[in-house]
């Protein structure tokens, strides 16, 4: 049987006493759990938690089978895993529960592409990837959202400059906000037009 971990990561329970094998589902990445997105209308909404949670329907109480396609630098399992056939990685990205991990495969990039195109998950607003995510976390150059849970940045530059960021921007990560100067954070780009910003270059 099965456990989650996170929404890209099961366990296999070991057999005997022995200890649980970790398993990575081999080329995808699913938000990590303390990450937030915002939907079509600009509301967070926990996007992590709920790629876990999607995994665990899938996979708890069933029997997965894993097809070892790697090892990552954690010496992890990295695989693909099926459940009576069905890809359980192809699942999440074609839900839009977790992205192609572009870096190590291509296998699911059309299903990405499919899921943004339908407006699926974390596409249907903004998300940032999980690896920007996790970069921004370990360089400490970013707050990913603000105390409202919103996550577009509205920054007011040198030249005076009303800009708006949103998690797919290229600046987004480094872009720091200082409401005492006029600064805020949007739940949607429409709030941050309304308010005199403009959008960043993307």
């Amino acid at each position: 049987m099965a456990r989650v971990v996170d929404g890209d990561t099961i366990a296999l329970e070991g057999a005997g006493s022995g200890p649980d094998l970790r398993i990575r589902l081999f080329g995808i990445d699913a938000p990590e759990g303390d990450q937030a997105c915002t939907d079509a209308r600009g509301r967070a909404w926990a996007c992590g938690d709920v790629a876990a949670r999607r995994l665990a329907q899938l996979v708890q109480g069933r029997v997965v089978a894993c097809e070892e396609r790697d090892r990552d630098q954690y010496e992890r399992i990295v695989a693909i895993c099926r459940i009576g056939g069905r890809d359980v990685n192809e699942t999440l990205v074609a839900e839009g529960l977790a992205f192609a991990y572009r870096e190590f495969s291509e296998r699911y990039v059309a299903h990405e592409s499919a899921a943004r195109r339908d407006g699926r998950g974390v596409f249907a607003g903004q998300a940032l990837a999980p690896w920007e995510h996790r970069a921004a976390q370990r360089t400490g150059s970013t707050v990913l959202a603000g105390p409202n849970g919103c996550t577009i940045k509205g920054n007011i530059s040198r030249s005076g400059r009303r800009l708006y960021h949103t998690p797919a921007s290229p600046s987004f990560a480094e872009t720091r906000i200082d409401e005492a100067s006029g600064e805020r954070w949007f739940c949607s780009e429409a709030q941050a037009r309304a308010a005199g910003f403009a959008p960043a270059h993307r």
